[in-house]
């Protein structure tokens, strides 16, 4: 009698210690994101049936993903951070595991657009201490005055009660 009403609670629990065994050896298991299934996909620890399935409408609609910035840009809701913490999980792109390996390194035009925005960067930080400068010397101007003008009305005030 005890064991029949007990028998599937122990079968249950039995069964999720195996799942938990299978699916933690799983989740180190490398899974390549240009032929991965959806059930592969899900097995990457992060990626939940919502992910997995836009990488795979994504993917069959604009081709394979050539890197981690491939897929960050193609497949609303995954930034970098997310490929990254991906990658670290056991996703494959093109069989990297580091996002970013596919990256190049920046051309001479890069660099001088860099350079640029430093450069005007640094005339508009110029300009500024410049007009902050020009700022606070009104304001010692404008204070000073302020000082004067409080001393003559004292001055006057007393001129007046000595009239009266």
């Amino acid at each position: 009698m005890f064991l029949k009403v007990f028998q599937p609670i122990i079968n249950f629990i039995m069964a999720a210690f195996v799942g938990l065994f299978l699916l933690s050896g799983h989740a180190f298991a490398k899974v390549e994101i240009n032929s991965a299934d959806q059930a592969a996909l899900e097995s990457v620890r992060g990626l939940g049936p919502s992910k997995a399935k836009a990488i795979l409408l994504e993917r069959k609609k604009n081709g394979p993903f050539k890197d981690s910035a491939d897929l960050h840009t193609r497949v609303k809701g995954i930034g970098k951070k997310t490929v990254e913490r991906l990658m670290q999980n056991g996703l494959t792109i093109n069989n990297k595991t580091v996002a970013g390996a596919g990256k190049d390194k920046p051309t001479s035009k890069a660099k001088e657009t860099s350079s640029k925005r430093a450069a005007d960067k640094e005339k508009e930080g110029a300009k500024k201490a410049k007009s902050e400068k020009a700022g606070s010397e009104k304001t010692a101007k404008q204070s000073r005055k302020a000082k004067e003008d409080t001393k003559e009305g004292k001055q006057n005030n007393q001129k007046g009660r000595e009239a009266s």
